[in-house]
């Protein structure tokens, strides 16, 4: 039976969140229309200012919350009564600051990966009603942060995502030796978060299962293994509604399975792209070195020492639509990308038919 997906106070429709893609892949636009059409919208964080009409090329930091609280309003214009959220990753520099511009702008939903938001529940304080969410993979980060939001601010979190590393991505936060051994079970991972929730605070939280979700097969797998929904990002990108540019999209329908593969992040993190281009991105960067302009992350080892690559200008560049020396991170099943499509035409593949049986 196919349920809606209630996080805190939120109820969307169907059970599905769109994934957080960063530098503005998935901003005010698709997360309008996937809340319009009943899922949850999320408008990322990461590198919101550039390509924005706050930037002026120094003032990167200034423009990040206005940039993303513009997104939001955005996003809310297509979807006046959606459930709109955001991707605020714990490694940006100004994590506090895009958390305090979520909840001005509007956001009903904060997820956030790539480091553990054990201080999410303070930042919050004053937005009770805002759902919290971290991103997981492991049964062991899930407990720390629970353990810390119960203790310290008496709050649990509204859902928790757990992100498959072998088939999610973007960044992902396992180390790159431990990727695609086989050795990681998601849907175990995600009963047993339950049952821990369960014996230990006598609750039910939605578990979210994120990575490699492409079509009805997966998400009703997802929902029988005991997910409550499904995070879907890779899927979306090749619609008419995804902000970014037409040559970023159609690097998606061009790939092929063995284009997709593991880069390491000047973030310390393991990303999945579209690799083959990795020495014109490192090119780019140190011909044209200006060391780090942005600031962008607590930790990264262009900022620190000039290695490798600006992460957030790479991926800017793609977004933009320069695909040769840009970056295109994606998951592993975006090579079964086969045409241009619409927010609308996904959710009605995704839950056409399930909506007609309960309608039946």
């Amino acid at each position: 039976m196919l349920k809606p997906l209630r996080i805190g106070k939120h109820i969307a429709k169907y059970p599905l969140i769109q994934g957080g893609m960063g530098v503005r892949i998935s901003g005010g636009s698709l997360a309008g229309h996937v809340a319009r059409c009943g899922g949850v919208g999320l408008v990322a964080a990461a590198g919101i200012a550039l390509n924005s009409s706050y930037f002026r090329g120094s003032n990167y930091l200034q423009a990040e919350p206005e940039a993303f609280k513009a997104e939001l309003r955005k996003a809310y214009e297509i979807a006046p009564d959606g459930v709109i959220g955001v991707n605020v990753m714990v490694a940006l520099a100004d994590f506090e600051t895009l958390v305090k511009a979520a909840i001005d702008g509007g956001a009903k939903v904060i997820v956030c990966g790539a480091g553990l938001p054990l201080t999410l529940p303070g930042l919050t304080s004053h937005a009770p009603d805002v759902a919290l969410v971290p991103i997981v993979s492991s049964l062991r980060a899930a407990q720390l942060i629970i353990k810390k939001w119960e203790k310290g601010y008496n709050r649990l979190p509204d859902a928790i995502v757990v992100e498959d590393p072998d088939t999610a991505g973007g960044h992902l936060g396992e180390k790159i030796e431990q990727i695609g051994t086989g050795d990681y079970d998601q849907y175990g991972t995600i009963r047993a978060i339950k049952a821990f929730i369960a014996a230990e605070f006598g609750r039910e939280i939605p578990v979210i299962a994120a990575g490699g979700i492409w079509d009805r097969a997966d998400v009703m797998h997802a929902l029988a293994e005991g997910a409550d929904g499904v995070q879907m990002a890779s899927r979306f990108v090749p619609t008419v509604e995804c902000d970014a540019d037409d040559a970023f999209k159609q690097a998606y329908l061009e790939c092929r399975k063995e284009d997709i593969g593991l880069i390491m992040s000047p973030a310390g993190l393991p990303g999945r792209a579209i690799i083959g281009n990795q020495e014109a991105i490192v090119g780019y960067d140190q011909d044209n070195a200006t060391l780090c302009a942005n600031a962008c992350l607590k930790k990264c080892s262009y900022k620190e020492s000039g290695e490798r690559f600006c992460i957030v200008s790479a991926l800017d560049r793609a977004q933009r639509g320069d695909v040769e020396t840009g970056l295109v991170f994606c998951g592993t099943n975006a090579w079964k990308a086969e045409r241009i499509t619409t927010v609308q035409h996904v959710f009605d593949e995704l839950f056409g038919e399930m909506a007609a049986e309960e309608a039946a």
